[in-house]
């Protein structure tokens, strides 16, 4: 069975956020990581609003080969702040160099604290690269658009 992946705020994330347990502020936060998926062929598992944190992965996490290297891409915060009646957090955009590879989306997560899952993101199919660059551009921090958003 081919890995499946829903684009989702993780259940456990909301839940933490109401205990205290992640601080996106940038350079005095916590420390957050993107980890790219397998294609969807090569996987087996199912990451959505279910997903609870980054040691679920397992064997669908991509191998530390082809220019990736787990546990992930770290991802340098940019202070949340609102968006009309949202609140909004946003990431600087990150880029791999000369990677080859191939996925079908990714988990941003707390490695601070012990990997618990904060977005699951689906490429909508498999992403193939070749001896290139893989960029992950996060979208514009505002109410409905940004990769983690409170309304």
């Amino acid at each position: 069975m081919p890995i499946t992946i829903t684009n989702a705020m993780p259940t456990s994330f909301k839940v933490e956020l109401l205990q205290g347990t992640h601080n996106f502020t940038a350079s005095t936060g916590d420390v957050f990581k993107l980890a790219l998926l397998t294609a969807t062929a090569t996987g087996s598992g199912t990451y959505g609003v279910a997903t609870t944190s980054y040691s679920q992965l397992g064997a669908d996490e991509l191998p530390t080969a082809g220019g990736y290297t787990r546990p992930g891409i770290t991802l340098t915060s940019v202070t949340p702040v609102a968006s009309g009646t949202a609140a909004v957090c946003d990431f600087s955009d990150a880029t791999l160099t000369s990677v080859t590879f191939t996925t079908c989306g990714a988990l941003i997560y707390n490695s601070t604290d012990s990997g618990a899952a904060c977005a699951v993101i689906s490429f909508n199919g498999d992403y193939q690269v070749s001896a290139g660059n893989f960029t992950i551009q996060f979208p514009t921090a505002a109410a409905g658009t940004a990769v983690i958003l409170i309304a």
